[in-house]
């Protein structure tokens, strides 16, 4: 996709809003405008906002990063700061004017008028404080009651969201619960006080798939027996089409289209809709297809679908695997007491096998805590596995001497997840990507410096950009400029270790398309790891889906996913979300668990697999 930085061709500020839907509205924005103040004066980030949302109506705001809509719900509750910060227009709660109110009445209004569920539960909740007195805490705050009363209601709000045991839970930590029961936990903070109106922002974004099927589902109950509107903010039309009654596009401060979701979803109008529907994958859309499929490219200026072509195979099955894993196994001690005495070990990757050719792509999908990003490391030895073997190019890893082991990193490299944090913030980007090349001696600072320019404008990125530095860059241009940096070394193998799962939804699809064309024109095998089963499907010519450290299917994409035989594989499907508007209001009713720990006692001895064939290719774990 082609972003351009041309204006919006819809005007800002769309007003057209049934008439049904505006007789008592919950939430009335106008002409909301927020500005924040620069070394050049006040810049403005939303411009013109206007919308309603009514009595138990979900409202969707919909955008890439940067475009204002967290910056839209920041300024409803006016939780931006006041001395660099300028809000303007009208923001009403029930006929009340909120951006009039005084500080200590609008301190009054949050929290029980207006609920807010934020992205990152983790740096919401305070770490020193029992998650049971931080839900109190709402609840004495805005109301008149006794601890004992307190700690009762906290205790049936945490059964409300679904957690296990909450009473034994309640005086429990932060640290000690998973992401998707801490989201929970903020739901239930947010609902202490019966809000008319919950604002969640990006609620589910950064958390697993099947947690997120969870969420979401939570969501669409507590808002039938509650009675509450809902303001969803998101970049996943995914999501959107499951829980939205009415839609609101923004791109770049604007709101470029609203209407019904469904209306957005079938005739959208506006260039930026179809683009960021184009780029949403379909779980189901390969329809029995061999080989990977690039994602759509529309551009932003025309919404114009950008011609494709086919991805070809080059998969080298008549050589010898690139990458051979035979009985990997990763387990790391857990020492306690007085003397540190092992006491356990995290059984973090058990007995894994499989083969990776040239050309190929291998995708490991699984939830967090899994193992597949241990898998990931453990084959490029950033972990030192605990036995079985690692066959790169014909050389055993685990056999290596340090040197031997720095040599045969050119063969295989890896893109992390968070490219910011794998990136040197006092190293401009230019030698960031040569480090490699001059470390191994490749060649002259010269030659590197003539290999960097080649291979940033190989994935789309021009030269001129080596002096600048990682803050000065977008996400997804960060993720642009790891892979050029692992492909400094002409590796033949690539480890992209949750590589997309943190861009926005058409980065995503233009780095999946740049991995692609990459992989087309170098012959690379990649070993995709994800957590993302739609992604995952897009891109992969064979699939391994992992569960507690061990591969429980294996085999060719289409196999997998046309015919899955594992129930957990089954239960990754279920809970991807269906661009589909015809399924607001349905719900999957998926249990409420936790991925069960790999903690196992110093005697444990793992059980003997069973595997069956369901095809030739298709292994799946006999439960």
């Amino acid at each position: 996709m082609i972003l351009t930085s041309e204006k919006p061709m819809f005007p800002s500020g769309v007003k057209s809003v049934p008439d049904a839907l505006v007789s008592a509205p919950v939430l009335s924005v106008r002409d909301l405008t927020t500005s924040f103040k620069t070394n050049d004066g006040w810049k403005s980030v939303i411009r013109g906002i206007s919308f309603d949302v009514a009595p138990r109506e979900t409202v969707a705001i919909v955008g890439e990063s940067g475009s204002g809509k967290s910056v839209t719900s920041l300024s409803i509750m006016r939780l931006l700061q006041s001395h660099s910060s300028r809000i303007e227009g009208s923001v009403r709660l029930n006929g009340r004017e909120l951006l009039s109110l005084e500080e200590e009445q609008m301190r009054r209004v949050r929290g029980n008028g207006i609920s807010m569920i934020f992205q990152e539960p983790m740096t919401s909740l305070n770490p020193i404080f029992p998650i049971g007195k931080q839900i109190a805490e709402g609840l004495t705050v805005h109301t008149d009651i006794s601890e004992a009363d307190a700690k009762a209601e906290v205790i049936r709000l945490l059964d409300k969201v679904r957690i296990p045991n909450a009473l034994s839970r309640f005086d429990e930590y932060p640290h000690q619960f998973s992401g998707g029961m801490r989201q929970r936990v903020m739901i239930a903070m947010a609902l202490a006080s019966r809000p008319k109106l919950l604002i969640a922002d990006e609620p589910t974004t950064a958390l697993d798939v099947t947690i997120q099927g969870q969420i979401l589902d939570l969501i669409k109950t507590l808002q039938d027996e509650e009675g509450m509107s809902v303001l969803f903010i998101t970049h996943d039309m995914g999501v959107v089409a499951e829980v939205a009654d009415r839609t609101i596009v923004m791109y770049r401060g604007d709101a470029v289209e609203t209407g019904e979701t469904s209306d957005i979803f079938h005739r959208g109008r506006h260039p930026y809709t179809c683009a960021l529907l184009s780029a949403v994958p379909r779980l189901g859309s390969m329809g029995g297809r061999q080989l990977p499929m690039r994602f759509p490219s529309i551009d932003i200026k025309t919404g114009e679908q950008m011609p494709l072509a086919d991805v070809c195979d080059t998969v080298a099955r008549d050589k010898r695997p690139v990458l051979e894993v035979k009985g990997l196994t990763t387990r790391f001690e857990i020492r306690s007491g007085f003397l540190s005495r092992r006491s356990g070990a995290v059984h973090a990757v058990e007995n894994v096998s499989f083969d990776l050719y040239e050309g190929e792509t291998l995708s490991i999908v699984g939830e967090s805590g899994c193992g597949k990003s241990t898998t990931g490391r453990s084959v490029t030895r950033l972990i030192t596995p605990t036995s079985g073997s690692v066959t790169v190019d014909g050389h055993d890893m685990m056999k290596l001497s340090q040197a031997s082991l720095r040599t045969m990193r050119r063969s295989i490299q890896m893109i992390f997840q968070d490219p910011y944090a794998s990136l040197n913030p006092r190293m401009d980007i230019g030698n960031a990507v040569m480090e490699p090349f001059i470390q191994h001696g490749l060649g002259s600072k010269a030659q590197a410096r003539d290999k960097t320019a080649s291979l940033l404008n190989q994935v789309g990125l021009s030269a001129d950009i080596m002096k600048r530095f990682p803050h000065e860059f977008s996400g997804g241009q960060r993720q642009r400029i790891a892979i050029a940096r692992a492909l400094m070394l002409d590796p033949k193998v690539i480890v992209a270790d949750e590589a997309v799962s943190a861009l926005d939804v058409s980065i995503k699809a233009q780095v999946c398309n740049l991995l692609l064309d990459l992989q087309q024109s170098l012959n690379l095998a990649f070993l995709f790891i994800s957590h993302d089963m739609a992604v995952v499907e897009r891109v992969s010519h064979r699939v391994a889906v992992m569960y507690l450290g061990e591969i429980v299917e294996i085999g060719p994409r289409a196999a997998v996913f046309d015919n899955p035989q594992h129930a957990y594989t089954r239960k990754l499907m279920a809970a991807v979300p269906v661009p589909d508007p015809a399924r607001r209001g349905v719900k999957r009713n998926m249990a409420v668990d936790e991925l069960k720990s790999p903690i196992r006692p110093i005697a444990f001895l793992p059980p003997e697999r069973i595997y069956g064939e369901a095809s030739p290719g298709h292994l799946f774990q006999v439960e």
